[in-house]
């Protein structure tokens, strides 16, 4: 499973059983509570009403025997019942009074019912009556229909008092139907106030989780893209050395970029100088052990001849050794460099290609080989003594494999520049592997030639110049072709 779903699972699981617990609660409240507010209200208006009945009770005009035609109390009440109601109350309308009001003497008989049904009756067994007639709170809730809890009946006594004495009880009745329209219109503004919480809670939790998700897509893409190999070959070509940038990411999770980006830098310097040392220490073996044989065959009583050629070998491989750090220095420079400095003027292919024939001019002509330059310029924004250094090295290597009294040509042409010799060229097979470092074939006279280095430096500059170093056996001879046309 995805993070991405897991953090999303996780949000809703946890807003859900919230939300779930807390509606339950809220859903389990609302029906105690308007029955507590309603019995508040029944009360009030029962101790109220009850104080208006006291008078009329104790005068007698309640009484059995004079009916309640003579109460004021009573007329007043009935008067209540027969006025028209159009009220609403919040969202809810009331057209009618759902009270309903009995009066009894301190014997619990019924004096007087606005419903005008139980005149007459005996409530002295109802506990509501029995409990306030000794002075107690009476009040209780009953249905009608025993199995039907709709038909409810929340009764609410108050004791009618004259001289600290009971006279009667004055009960108020309230169905609990009358208010199971307020509780209903609450549970469902609760359940659609709870839909809708979850619905924000999923909008927002997939924000988030979206949200966080990019972040860690960008952190995993910026590891991607450091975890491949830096300043290394990857077959058999030199791979461009360029830092990605660290992601923008907030908080704790821009710490993490920024470590990344230390770690980074840490492992790339670590395996640039670990690959430089094998290389370095593989390349510096043969010229090492041949100084050393030709120095102990020194300390010998050796023929002029011989020690003349031994002095000669300890020359040419320091001279070898001195080449190849000149050039492990050359390539190590330019490996760390990034890009170009900002060009000026536009750089003359045809200057820099003059440039090195003219230093590689007397080892030509100690060999017989003659240089030649044909073909018309071309400008660009290139960096001249990185160009000219490029075409130096491949004018060297061809040198070296090029036959006496040969020719090299230099051909020019549009953003681009070919080194043609006459040598034995390089099978097809290790052509793609022209340009790694320390890789060298044999000589035409079976010895080894060069560092290796030099076209590891030529295949590093088209590099950061945009182009590409490419190679062709044209039989005889070998052809390498600087393209500066693809640069952008």
């Amino acid at each position: 499973m995805r993070l991405g779903i897991r953090l999303l699972f996780a949000f809703f699981l946890i807003n859900g059983l919230a939300a779930f617990f807390v509606l339950r609660v809220f859903m389990a409240e609302i029906k105690p509570s308007v029955r507590k507010v309603t019995e508040d209200t029944l009360v009030e208006t029962a101790y109220l009403l009850a104080a208006q009945a006291s008078d009329d009770l104790a005068g007698g005009k309640l009484g059995s025997g004079s009916g309640s035609s003579n109460s004021r109390f009573a007329q007043h009440v009935q008067a209540a019942f027969e006025q028209p109601l159009r009220v609403w109350i919040w969202d809810t309308r009331k057209a009618a009074l759902d009270l309903r009001v009995t009066v009894t003497n301190d014997q619990g008989r019924v004096l007087f019912d606005s419903a005008g049904q139980d005149v007459g009756a005996d409530y002295a067994r109802w506990r509501n009556v029995a409990l306030t007639l000794r002075g107690e709170y009476g009040a209780r809730t009953s249905r009608e229909v025993a199995t039907d809890e709709a038909t409810s009946v929340m009764y609410v006594s108050a004791p009618i008092m004259r001289d600290g004495a009971i006279l009667g009880v004055l009960t108020v009745s309230k169905p609990a139907n009358a208010v199971q329209s307020i509780i209903d219109s609450s549970e469902r503004k609760m359940l659609r106030g709870g839909v809708l919480f979850l619905l924000l809670s999923a909008a927002v939790g997939f924000a988030i989780t979206w949200w966080l998700v990019v972040q860690v897509r960008k952190l995993r893409s910026y590891a991607q893209h450091v975890q491949g190999p830096t300043l290394q070959e990857a077959q058999g070509k030199l791979l461009p050395h360029k830092t990605p940038e660290v992601p923008d990411v907030p908080g704790e999770l821009g710490d993490l970029a920024q470590a990344m980006d230390s770690m980074r830098r840490r492992l790339e310097g670590r395996d640039y100088i670990e690959g430089y040392v094998r290389a370095l220490t593989h390349e510096l073996k043969s010229p090492v052990a041949a100084i050393r044989g030709a120095g102990e065959l020194l300390q010998d009583d050796l023929p002029a001849a011989d020690r003349a050629m031994f002095a000669q070998q300890v020359v040419d491989q320091s001279l070898r050794l001195q080449n190849l750090i000149d050039q492990l220095m050359q390539l190590s420079q330019l490996e760390q460099r990034n890009g170009l400095a900002q060009a000026g003027t536009p750089t003359s292919l045809r200057a820099c290609a003059a440039q090195a024939i003219a230093q590689l001019q007397a080892t030509a002509a100690q060999k017989g080989i003659q240089l030649l330059l044909q073909g018309g310029d071309s400008h660009g924004a290139w960096d001249a003594a990185l160009v000219t250094l490029a075409i130096s090295n491949l004018l060297a290597n061809a040198l070296d494999f090029s036959p006496a009294h040969s020719q090299i040509v230099l051909t020019l042409e549009p953003q681009r520049l070919s080194v043609q010799d006459s040598g034995p060229g390089v099978p097809d097979s290790l052509l793609h592997r022209l340009g790694e470092r320390f890789f060298t074939t044999p000589r035409p006279n079976g010895e080894r030639s060069g560092t290796g280095l030099g076209l590891s430096i030529v295949q590093r500059i088209m590099l950061l110049h945009g182009g590409r170093l490419q190679f062709a056996n044209t039989h005889p001879g070998l052809r390498a072709s600087l393209d500066f046309s693809a640069q952008g």
